[in-house]
């Protein structure tokens, strides 16, 4: 445990140290070929198995899980899809799929449910403990039949930060994680606004921005250079956040 802790310890610092360098094509490639170790490091610990994050039990709740970044998405379209309490919300599926889906919260909530206890552990520093209950992505991606070449999928959402519509991304062995999910649940009720309704994912092995909420569109690509600003993330764009971010 010692020497795990230490290896991603100087993974980590590696890469902050990285951030640091400028923006050179050399230290494009020194980033991403870090990050793929980092990666690499992550998963290789599990000894090849499917690593799961820690699950906890009702009584270590935390007794108020708080919002970050968007508290509310504050546009029309969004107020009036809360008032009518998100029945006609609609969440797209599609890109590499053969068969693309648009599905409502009644659909969402009819597939087969997964509820797990998990802490989030937010990169400002706060963690809070969490039931959350949805579908498993994997079974969404099953439905939609993902296509041969398919690398990464790609989350949208309805919050604009900055000018900047909120998205975020995985690869697909944690988009096909147990782990995974499309939560509309929190702590048995409905998704709160400040914690994302009606939709948010939870990417349970990484940290809190890699969970996006207000999920309106999965999009299933090749590639994430044209998506945005190509880093994978809304905060890897803008602030230099590493776009695998294993805990």
């Amino acid at each position: 445990m010692q020497r795990r802790n230490f290896l991603v310890a100087a993974g980590a610092a590696f890469l902050t140290a990285c951030n640091k360098v400028g923006e050179t094509e050399t230290f494009a490639k020194l980033v991403e070929g870090a990050q793929n170790w980092h990666r690499g490091l992550h998963r290789s610990l599990g000894g090849g198995r499917i690593t799961m994050a820690p699950e906890y039990t009702r009584a270590e709740l935390s007794p108020n899980f708080r919002g970050n970044g968007s508290r509310t998405v504050g546009t029309p379209e969004y107020d009036a899809a809360q008032a009518e309490g998100f029945v006609n919300w609609q969440l797209a599926i599609d890109g590499l799929v053969e068969n693309p889906l648009m599905l409502n919260m009644e659909a969402i909530r009819a597939l087969p449910q997964r509820t797990q206890i998990t802490r989030h552990d937010c990169v400002e520093g706060w963690s809070a403990i969490g039931e959350w209950t949805g579908p498993q992505l994997s079974a969404i991606l099953n439905t939609a039949k993902v296509k041969e070449g398919a690398n990464f999928v790609v989350f949208h959402c309805a919050d604009n930060l900055n000018g900047a519509d909120y998205y975020e991304s995985c690869d697909m062995d944690d988009a096909f994680h147990p782990q995974t999910i499309v939560a509309h649940e929190l702590n048995g009720e409905a998704l709160p606004i400040k914690n994302g309704a009606p939709l948010r994912l939870r990417l349970e092995r990484q940290l809190g921005y890699k969970h996006p909420k207000f999920l309106t569109h999965i999009e299933v690509v090749a590639s994430l250079d044209d998506i945005h600003g190509g880093l994978g993330g809304y905060w890897e764009d803008r602030a230099g956040y590493q776009w695998y971010a294993g805990i």
